[in-house]
């Protein structure tokens, strides 16, 4: 350790009580970290690029310090999708210190890393309060059946009005409109289960039969059309 003159040359005095850092939840014990193999626990970042025409969102289940398991979401870039499949093999095995100083490539994830990170280090995880927090593959959880991002995808004009295109439950295919033209529901297409059955052996017309479903009042529509062509 090196010290300049001036410091050699001041009289030391004592500094009283020593107070340490503040606890802080994690899996559902209050912990003082010190080095970061003290962090655990399950939580979510989200992040956009600079010009802000994508964002990423990171599921990060952390054990010990050490990222166990990643789910990387992206959406509104192309490019954003491959900088995604890069870092879920970057990031797992390394500590969320190293993983924060690791180029994942696109600046949407590397963002979503920082909030993710802010969340770990300040005790705001999902999971500050569950002993022992999520085993893993709680990630894949969170895309629910058919594991699937969950999507939305909605347009609209002054001239034409609004057209709904995809929601959480699936892709839109038709929309029911009422005798005022307004939207009283729509039908859609699970995708995830329509692939997953169609893996399974399932003819393509039916899987896609079984995997439809309607929203609203659908069946009380004046006319139904097509959100992306009508």
């Amino acid at each position: 350790m090196q010290y300049s003159t001036e410091i050699q040359n001041m009289c030391p005095i004592q500094r009283g009580p020593q107070h340490a850092s503040a606890p802080i939840p994690v899996e559902g014990r209050w912990v003082s970290p010190k080095d970061v193999i003290a962090i655990s626990g399950v939580s979510h970042g989200v992040g956009t690029c600079a010009p802000q025409q994508g964002a990423a969102k990171l599921t990060l289940n952390v054990k010990n310090g050490i990222i166990e398991e990643a789910l990387i979401e992206t959406i509104g870039c192309s490019g954003m999708t491959h900088s995604a499949a890069m870092a879920s093999e970057l990031i797992t095995g390394k500590t969320i210190l190293e993983a924060l100083n690791t180029d994942l490539v696109c600046d949407a994830i590397n963002v979503a890393m920082r909030e993710i990170f802010l969340q770990y280090v300040y005790g705001r995880t999902q999971t500050a309060f569950s002993l022992d927090g999520l085993p893993i593959g709680a990630g894949l959880e969170d895309l629910g059946k058919g594991l699937r991002s969950q999507i939305g995808t909605h347009y609209g004009t002054r001239a034409k009005g609004p057209r709904y295109m995809e929601m959480a439950e699936g892709y839109i295919t038709k929309l029911a409109l009422d005798e005022n033209d307004e939207i009283i529901g729509y039908r859609f297409v699970n995708l995830g289960k329509m692939m997953e059955s169609i893996g399974k052996g399932t003819p393509a017309e039916q899987a896609m039969e079984l995997a439809t479903g309607q929203y609203g009042r659908f069946d009380e529509a004046v006319r139904t059309i097509d959100p992306r062509h009508e």
